[in-house]
């Protein structure tokens, strides 16, 4: 079958590098893609969130039988609901689903209704009244724009006068646009940090390989967050035993309350947890695969991810058995200077040869003149696969060095706190 993918970056790439594997693949179209994904798909040149231009592509090409939606944007806009309304095959949450990302709101709100653990929070949309709840208030705590903000609409504030700004920056500066307007503070949770990806048809929940993101733009966890600096599977803390507590505290919970409200989630769900001395509590949703997290975890997938896809749109996962690598793999994230702050776009980016075991997996680039140039914040993510984290990690490294651009930027410490602990 001939598929299209909707979305320019690294989570895209891997998607479409595990969709070919299929024998049932035929040929790939990408919206807009980038680069790296150009090799191996054909480029379609539509914006992720042209709802109406996507729909009137897959109409006019008739051989198009599945259409991916990666993103949150476009999946928070109803493209799976546009397509599915024209009478076509699309994978993804519809719009009234993915508010579960869309909202954080809307999230808390639930997870407090149906007893999910996770941080105890409040919602404002009145900046004077979100300052007067922070005054009284235990530091650090955590501020999130409600809505969709790159990955990064998160603030961890160590005092009053850094949350009175993030406050002041997100509800009055609109530095998030429409996603600030509205925020959720919450307590500041300690623990461990893990990616679970899934997929439901909103019956079954089958769970991925663990993962752990490294949000922070600098060595040692500091500096600003970013939308992820580089990614580890599996997650080596995460035992059977946490697989269990979850499954039953968390996952089955959320799909159950979602099915109840609803908003039954058919797709990629993906919990942000962490494991805390008082158990797993749930960080945040993403109605999507992660990225880059999906990176490390795809490339560990040993099943055809077109059954799965064509299974959890006929609602029958429970048919289909997924099978996972016992390997480790570790991506690091080669950025543009600056990021995630300012930086340029269209440096000429060189690429060397690599190792097998590893894949470089575009970000934000594209072609100019003939040249592969940068174009996002995030450029390409370095991944290797190995027999274990620690010979991963060396390889991704090793790797890195195929690749340059003026003002890159990686962090030279990924993996290294799981691999030591």
């Amino acid at each position: 079958m001939d598929i299209l993918v909707v979305g320019n970056g690294g989570r895209e790439h891997a998607i479409i590098k595990k969709l070919i594997e299929s024998p049932l693949c035929g040929k790939v179209y990408a919206a807009k893609g980038n680069a790296g994904i150009g090799k191996i798909a054909e480029l379609v040149d539509i914006d992720p969130c042209d709802i109406k231009g996507i729909v009137k592509f897959v109409n006019e090409h008739k051989n198009i039988e599945l259409t991916v939606v990666a993103p949150d944007d476009p999946l928070a806009l109803g493209l799976v609901d546009e397509l599915e309304k024209a009478g076509h095959r699309a994978f993804g949450p519809t719009a009234a689903a993915a508010v579960i990302e869309a909202s954080k709101c809307f999230s808390k709100q639930m997870m407090k209704d149906y007893n999910i653990p996770t941080a105890s929070a409040e919602s404002f949309d009145d900046f004077e009244e979100a300052l007067k709840y922070v005054k009284g208030q235990e530091y650090p705590l955590v501020i999130k724009a409600d809505g969709l903000a790159l990955g990064k609409g998160v603030v961890i504030c160590e005092d009053f006068e850094s949350a009175k700004t993030a406050l002041k920056d997100m509800m009055i500066g609109g530095a998030f646009g429409k996603a600030g307007s509205k925020v959720v503070i919450e307590e500041f949770l300690v623990g461990k940090e893990v990616s679970v990806l899934t997929f439901t048809d909103g019956k079954t929940i089958c769970p991925m390989v663990s993962s752990c993101d490294h949000k922070r733009a600098l060595d040692g966890d500091k500096g600003l967050n970013t939308g992820g600096m580089g990614t580890i599977a599996p997650a080596p803390f995460y035992t059977a035993e946490l697989q269990s507590e979850v499954m039953q505290n968390i996952l089955l919970p959320t799909v159950k309350a979602m099915n109840e409200l609803g908003r039954t989630f058919k797709g990629v769900l993906y919990f942000g947890l962490i494991v805390t001395d008082k158990g797993v509590k749930v960080i945040e949703y993403n109605a999507r695969f992660g990225d880059p997290e999906t990176q490390v975890v795809l490339p560990l997938l040993k099943s055809d991810l077109i059954e799965i896809f064509e299974a959890i749109i006929d609602e029958r996962l429970s048919e289909v058995k997924i099978e996972w690598s016992d390997r480790a793999a570790v991506c690091v994230m080669l950025c543009s200077g600056g990021y995630p702050k300012n930086y340029e776009k269209g440096k000429v980016v060189s690429i060397g040869k690599v190792k097998e075991n590893v894949t470089l997996y575009h970000s934000g680039t594209k072609i100019s003149d003939g040249a592969t140039v940068t174009n996002g914040g995030r450029v390409i993510g370095v991944t290797a696969v190995s027999e274990s984290l620690s010979k991963a990690r060396d390889d991704a490294y090793e790797a890195v060095k195929a690749v340059n651009f003026d003002k890159m930027h990686y962090r030279k410490d990924i993996g290294d706190k799981y691999i030591k602990g």
